[in-house]
């Protein structure tokens, strides 16, 4: 379990650097990342837009690492989402945004398949009215 921990400390600390292609390289060569039951991008190419998505929309983005455990269904990542949305067309509110990405692994230890959840509603609000509006 240690390894893993580190591992999703590693992941989490990719995903605050603003350098899209580290939080890829987690991922297996033709590994696919979706997003709230959205179609998955399959790929590091594909997976690097989708973390430049939200390095854009929030520059002083924080992803932090809440949690990491062993279910009968993967591996379950529970993180935090930080940031200010001060990206392009941005409104200047802050969110604060919690959830989770279930991972399966290939056989060198990369993600093969991630499926991410949140509350898309929330965190539509908070870009909207920010954390406490």
């Amino acid at each position: 379990m240690t390894e893993l921990k580190a591992f999703a400390q590693r992941y989490a600390k990719a995903w605050c650097g603003q350098n899209p292609e580290s939080v890829a390289a987690f991922f297996a060569e033709n590994g696919s990342l979706s997003v709230n039951d959205g179609p998955p991008a399959v790929g590091r190419a594909a997976i690097a837009e989708v973390a430049q998505g939200f390095m854009s929309t929030f520059p002083d983005l924080i992803v932090a690492m809440d949690d990491v455990s062993r279910n009968p269904d993967g591996t379950k990542f529970h993180w935090t989402l930080i940031g200010t949305n001060t990206g392009p067309g941005g409104t200047g509110k802050r969110a604060r945004i919690s959830g989770y990405e279930l991972w399966q692994f290939d056989n060198a230890g990369l993600i093969e398949n991630s499926k991410g959840h949140f509350d898309s509603a929330e965190y539509e609000r908070q870009l909207k009215d920010g954390v406490d509006g």
